[in-house]
């Protein structure tokens, strides 16, 4: 996951930008804050209007806190967008604004809402504090995979209440870092609603566990984007094979590929940020959810 293994290699990456941790943590909150600063209607990338709000969801754990966008107008694709490790903030709220603009009803949801409202941290710099890890590791704890069970059923009952979700089509689900898994526990939770789950460099998706996330597979009726980074396929060469064994072996579709770019390359205030192999994930994503 973001441990110091990846803390490495986003060191290395910024030496190569030219800048330090505090230099990137300061254009980072600059340039979230300004792209943060949409109001309730807005146009994003994609050029529809959009709508959001935060709202409230009632879970069997508590209520949570969550970033909904969606098209202005009509129904569409239910989406939950599952964030990294340091939480709902600005930099995933503008992803789904993007992915609200080119027609889905996406739900950002924070996974720490038994702990804490969002955002937990501005940026993902603040993680990599001494003291952003000290406020994380409590919360993160109270994420077993029977309490991500119990919060997807929720999050899936909400979108199916909403008159901007289309009830006629799959929901999907994509999640990065320690929210890639959340994605394969969330098909498995409810497989007759979510038909597409996208993981972006997801930590703990082979383990020994018996509830490991590959081992779900069969379980779902999912089809299936797992993009992997080159420094997690480096600690974890097999990961790959048994996930591509594991989808065979469930009749799953699944496209596995090992992207040329760090942990954390798709998220916009990650230091290992890589917007061409970003795109590449993103359009890759938008194909798989074509089929909702």
């Amino acid at each position: 996951m973001c441990d110091e293994f990846t803390a490495a290699a986003e060191e290395a990456a910024l030496g190569q930008k030219g800048l330090n941790r505090r230099q990137f943590a300061a254009l980072s909150a600059a340039g979230m804050a300004l792209a943060g600063c949409a109001g309730t209607a807005v146009k994003a990338s994609g050029g529809s209007d959009v709508s959001e709000k935060m709202v409230s969801i009632t879970t069997a754990d508590g209520v949570c806190d969550a970033f909904f966008v969606h098209p202005a107008k009509d129904a569409y694709p239910g989406v939950v967008m599952w964030p990294d490790i340091a939480g709902l903030r600005d930099a995933f709220k503008i992803m789904a604004r993007s992915l609200a603009a080119e027609g889905y009803s996406v739900l950002v949801v924070n996974q720490y809402y038994r702990s804490s409202p969002a955002p937990v941290m501005q940026s993902f710099s603040e993680y990599r504090t001494p003291e952003g890890q000290e406020k994380i590791k409590p919360m993160r704890e109270l994420l077993d995979p029977a309490a991500i069970t119990r919060d997807a059923t929720a999050f899936v009952a909400f979108l199916d209440q909403r008159d901007e979700v289309d009830k006629a089509r799959g929901i999907g689900s994509n999640g990065y870092c320690m929210g890639g898994p959340f994605t394969v526990r969330a098909a498995a939770a409810v497989p007759s609603r979510m038909k597409a789950a996208a993981s972006f460099h997801g930590a703990g998706m082979v383990t020994d566990a018996p509830d490991s996330p590959h081992r779900l597979l069969a379980k779902t009726q999912a089809s299936y984007l797992i993009a992997i980074a080159r420094n997690d396929d480096e600690r974890q060469p097999e990961q790959k094979t048994e996930l591509r064994k594991a989808a065979d072996a469930a009749g799953r579709p699944a496209e596995i590929e090992v992207y040329p770019a760090d942990h954390g390359w798709c998220v916009a205030d990650s230091p290992a940020y890589d917007p061409n192999a970003a795109d590449k994930a993103w359009q890759r994503m938008l194909a798989l959810y074509e089929k909702l």
